[in-house]
C-alpha cells in the first residue's frame, strides 16, 4: 500500500495546525497576552531580525509556488504548492504585522541578513543557494555562510527562478521540489534559531511550528521526488 496518502494527510494536518496557531498567535501578540508584562523587542533583536528575514524568505516560497502552479497539471504538486503559498503568505503577514505592532521597520539599511543569529547564522547557510533581493529584501548584503551571492539559507537565485519559469511538466515538478527542499532546509535552520533566541513567547512558538510543519513537508517532497525518479540536490 502506498504511503503517499498518509504522507499528504500528515503534511496537510501540519499546515492546518500552523494556520490555526498563526491566527491565535497574532491575537496574543496584539493583546500582549503572554502571561508576563509585554516587552517590545528592540530594532536589532532576534525577534525583529527573524521577522524581517523570514518575511523575505517566505515571499520567495510563495513566488516559486505560484510559478509551478502555472507550469504543471500534476494535482499533487499543485496541491502542495497551494498549501505552501497559503501557509507562508499567512505567516509572512503575521511577521510583518508584529513589526508594525512593535513600531519597527520592515527593512533596516545596512543590516546583513541573519545577523540576529550571530555566529549561528554563518553555519545555517551552508546549504544555501544564490538569492535575490525583493521589494522587502536586503540588497546590500548576503549571509556569509551561504554560497557566493546568496541572500539567506536555501533561497533560490534569479537564474534558478528563471529555469523554473521556463520548465514544464515533470521537469518543472522536479526542479520545484528540489528548490523547495533547499528552501525548507534553510527555513528550518532559521526557525530553529528563533525558537532558541527570540524573546517573544508567541514568536518562539510560531517558529517551532514552522520547524515541525516544514520537516513534515520535507518528508513529503522526498517521496514525491522519488516517485519522479529524482532526489533532493543535497
Amino acid at each position: 500500500m502506498s504511503r503517499t496518502p498518509r504522507t499528504y494527510w500528515v503534511a496537510g494536518t501540519a499546515v492546518l495546525l500552523a494556520l490555526l496557531f498563526a491566527a491565535a498567535a497574532t491575537v496574543a501578540a496584539a493583546s500582549g497576552d503572554s502571561g508576563t508584562e509585554p516587552r517590545t523587542p528592540g530594532l536589532h533583536s532576534a525577534d525583529a531580525g527573524f521577522a524581517r528575514d523570514m518575511a523575505v524568505h517566505h515571499q520567495q516560497a510563495v513566488e516559486m509556488s505560484f510559478i509551478v502552479r502555472d507550469r504543471t497539471q500534476d494535482e499533487a504538486v499543485r496541491s502542495l504548492a497551494y498549501d505552501i503559498a497559503n501557509t507562508q503568505a499567512n505567516q509572512r503577514g503575521m511577521l510583518l504585522g508584529w513589526l508594525d505592532l512593535w513600531g519597527l521597520p520592515k527593512v533596516v539599511a545596512g543590516e546583513p541578513p541573519m545577523s540576529w543569529m550571530g555566529s549561528e547564522g554563518e553555519h545555517a547557510g551552508h546549504s544555501g543557494h544564490a538569492g535575490h533581493s525583493g521589494p522587502t529584501g536586503h540588497p546590500e548584503h548576503a549571509d556569509p555562510g551561504a554560497k557566493p551571492g546568496a541572500l539567506m539559507p536555501g533561497m533560490a537565485g534569479k537564474e534558478e527562478l528563471a529555469q523554473l519559469g521556463a520548465a514544464s511538466g515533470r521537469d518543472a515538478e522536479v526542479l520545484y521540489l528540489q528548490l523547495m527542499t533547499d528552501h525548507h532546509q534553510g527555513g528550518v535552520a532559521m526557525a530553529e534559531g528563533c525558537a532558541r533566541l527570540c524573546g517573544t513567547p508567541v514568536e518562539r512558538e510560531l517558529a517551532q511550528g514552522m520547524v515541525d510543519a516544514q520537516r513534515s513537508e520535507l518528508t513529503l517532497m522526498a517521496d514525491m521526488l522519488k516517485q519522479r525518479g529524482a532526489a533532493p540536490r543535497g
